[in-house]
């Protein structure tokens, strides 16, 4: 048995796609906590420790590098445990920005089937900053 569950923040404004994140971040034995947008997600994760983040790009109100750059600058254990959720990202300056910044990144339409294998191998990156910052 686990005895520490991952610690996950959700941005994301949509509710029916929250819920979702949610519930197949449960079946991963993660709890989720929300956050409606940019500015909510960056306090959340100055004052609290979190093994991964999804971001919605349509929730973020800032541009993809400047907020996983914030994200990093507040808690440099969440380097490569940011996983961005792309919706219908027509722009390809915003993918290269994500490709160019190696953020892993899923399609709206695909987070049912990919969310699973993606958040699997970003929580096996290592312990969790809980269970590293107990020692």
């Amino acid at each position: 048995m686990n005895a520490t569950r991952r610690k996950v923040l959700i941005l994301e404004d949509e509710p029916s796609i929250r819920n979702v994140l949610y519930v197949l971040l449960a079946g991963l034995g993660c709890d989720g906590d929300i956050a409606h947008d940019s500015r909510e997600a960056l306090s959340m994760i100055q004052k609290d420790q979190f093994d991964a983040v999804l971001l919605d790009l349509r929730s973020a109100h800032i541009p993809p590098d400047q907020m996983v750059s914030s994200i990093a600058a507040l808690q440099p254990s969440l380097v490569g445990r940011v996983l961005v959720i792309t919706g219908e990202v027509s722009d390809p300056k915003t993918l290269e920005v994500l490709e160019r910044c190696a953020v892993p990144h899923i399609s709206r339409s695909q987070v049912a089937s990919d969310l699973w294998k993606r958040m699997s191998a970003i929580l096996s990156f290592g312990p969790s900053p809980a269970d590293s910052s107990a020692r």
